[in-house]
């Protein structure tokens, strides 16, 4: 059985954070498009190299998981919002929102765009 696009995208979302939450570089560097965007919760805007060195440093949050997925496809577009719930250092229940932006090229899909907010 075929995947579909929108299968190919839920998979692709929890690679994504999955590799947030284990600072999987590699993992990032395999689906980021060369042009990567990603808008932090300080109000930062880094491009890809300056976003794979942050995630590079082992994070202070743990049992990271997105909820409440919601993926809008338009052609060869899909932008993904969901919920995120996370523990900080301090063991305190956290929760945010993202929305990535994700193109598909030549039949792969790559992250271009991500916007995080954290409560």
């Amino acid at each position: 059985m075929r995947s579909t696009d929108h299968d190919l995208l839920l998979s692709l979302n929890k690679d994504y954070i999955d590799s947030v939450q284990h600072s999987d570089v590699a993992r990032f560097g395999e689906i980021l498009a060369m042009d990567f965007r990603c808008s932090n919760p300080d109000g930062t805007l880094l491009d890809r190299q300056e976003f794979l060195e942050q995630s590079s440093k082992p994070v202070t949050i743990s049992g990271l998981q997105a909820r409440d997925v919601l993926i809008r496809q338009f052609g060869d577009c899909a932008i993904i919002h969901a919920t995120t719930f996370y523990l900080d250092a301090e063991g305190s229940e956290k929760k945010g929102r993202y929305t990535d932006v994700w193109l598909k090229e030549k039949g792969v899909w790559l992250a271009v765009s991500a916007h995080v907010t954290r409560g």
